[in-house]
């Protein structure tokens, strides 16, 4: 088995910070690189490259410093990324983030291997627009570039749709009625074998994940179909790493996949707590070729995400020995920004 020594992680953000302490762990030294020069990432990791990531110059000085190359968020350009899998392993592929990076593309992935999602369509033209009345009321999306609601716009009427001027391209999400959001952790080695967490029950609040629970409260069959669908996802993908597959139950109690995140995911930072092993740290050994460890629940925990300037609270706070405060050291506390959060285990 060919292990590799020194990780290369494109993004700085909280997620990079928590790659580089889980590949610590297991003796991977770590190199950032982000465009962000007050990143957090490099309180945390072993070298730090701050520069555009079309610097092609500096994309190949990262890359002859690291043995394998993963990321913490799917928006990279993928020119950059086939860039670098030219020079060292890229893991996730950078195909997969062509399939995940566009919501069209995406859907359609999902549904030709008979897995379902709401009801869409794609929208290509302001005819396209005029043409989708049948999945009013919904929810109009940016196909890319759109995360913590962040490029959406909710279709109350058909009236709404003439209020669109139409300069990207959309996706038309028929809204729903709600009765959960789960979402299923799943790390897929390089030898194929996949490896699950229990799925997570999730709230948002304004668009933006609140709390996460495990185990979520949801029935056996939810569990199993929400594991094989995860585990068919990550394979049908040849994904190497750990996702997230996030899913709607309707008020039918049907499962739908809401989206794909080809990384390590908000709604399972509680795994650093509740289980023998953290997603960040499968992340690792997956894409670094490290021994397989199978992830088990140790104690109930939930998850609640602190956003903007409510941090400054939490940092004078003091905590319960069954609390655990993660501070993610930004800089700046901006509305609806992530800042931090608290994990709660719970007997």
């Amino acid at each position: 088995m060919s292990q590799a020594k020194v990780l290369g992680i494109i993004g700085g953000g909280q997620l990079g910070s928590m790659l580089c302490q889980a590949a610590k762990k297991v003796n991977i030294k770590t190199v950032i690189y982000c465009d962000d020069k007050n990143a957090p990432a490099q309180n945390f990791s072993d070298q730090f490259i701050n520069s555009s990531y079309e610097n092609i110059n500096k994309i190949n000085e990262f890359s002859n410093l690291v043995d394998v190359v993963t990321f913490e968020f799917e928006n990279i350009p993928v020119p950059t990324l086939e860039i670098i899998k030219k020079i060292k392993p890229v893991y996730p592929d950078p195909q997969v983030n062509f399939i995940i990076q566009n919501r069209s593309r995406e859907k359609d992935f999902i549904n030709k291997l008979g897995i379902k999602t709401v009801n869409y369509k794609n929208i290509n033209s302001a005819e396209d627009l005029n043409q989708a009345d049948q999945l009013v009321p919904g929810i109009l999306k940016t196909t890319t570039l759109g995360y913590d609601g962040k490029g959406q716009v909710v279709i109350n009427e058909t009236d709404d749709l003439k209020k669109i001027s139409f300069e990207n391209e959309y996706i038309l999400e028929e809204k729903i009625k709600l009765n959960k959001e789960i979402s299923v952790i799943v790390t897929r080695y390089q030898n194929g074998e996949c490896v699950l967490y229990d799925p997570i029950e999730n709230i948002h609040h304004d668009q933006i994940l609140d709390t996460s629970t495990v185990p979520a409260k949801v029935d056996g069959d939810i569990i199993r179909l929400s594991k094989d669908y995860a585990k068919t996802l990550a394979t049908k993908l040849n994904y190497i790493g750990t996702m997230c597959v996030e899913y709607f139950i309707n008020d039918q109690k049907e499962l739908l996949v809401n989206e794909i995140a080809p990384r390590v995911h908000n709604s399972g930072h509680l795994t650093i707590n509740a289980y023998n092993i953290s997603q960040f740290e499968s992340h690792v050994r997956a894409v670094c070729n490290l021994e397989k460890i199978e992830p088990k629940l140790k104690i109930n925990a939930q998850m609640k995400n602190i956003i903007g300037e409510d941090i400054f609270k939490y940092r004078e706070q003091k905590f319960k020995s069954n609390e655990y405060f993660f501070d993610y050291l930004k800089t700046e506390a901006k509305p609806k920004r992530k800042m931090g959060h608290l994990t709660t285990t719970q007997d």
